[in-house]
C-alpha cells in the first residue's frame, strides 16, 4: 500500500519561501503568478496492514514527526 503525503502551512502562517519563489517568478517574466506557497510531499510503502491500520498509522506518523501541526496541516490518500 502506498501512502501519499502532503503537507503545507496553515492559512496565516508565514511562508518566506514561498514569497522568495514568487518574487523569483515575478522577476523572470511570470507576473501572471500571484501567490506561491512551499510545502512537502512524502510517500511511504506500507505492507502488512489493513486500510483502516494503514490510515490510523499514517495519520499518526503525521502528527507525531511528518508535520508540525501548530504550523502545518497535512492530507493523504493510499493507493493499493
Amino acid at each position: 500500500m502506498l501512502a501519499k503525503i502532503h503537507v503545507t502551512l496553515k492559512n496565516g502562517v508565514l511562508d518566506p519561501q514561498g514569497k522568495a519563489v514568487h518574487h523569483a517568478l515575478n522577476d523572470l517574466g511570470f507576473a501572471e503568478v500571484q501567490e506561491v506557497s512551499i510545502g512537502k510531499y512524502l510517500e511511504l510503502q506500507l505492507d502488512g496492514v489493513s486500510e483502516e491500520e494503514a490510515e490510523s498509522r499514517v495519520r499518526a506518523m503525521c502528527d507525531r514527526l511528518l508535520a508540525n501541526t501548530v504550523i502545518e496541516s497535512y492530507r493523504f490518500n493510499l493507493e493499493l
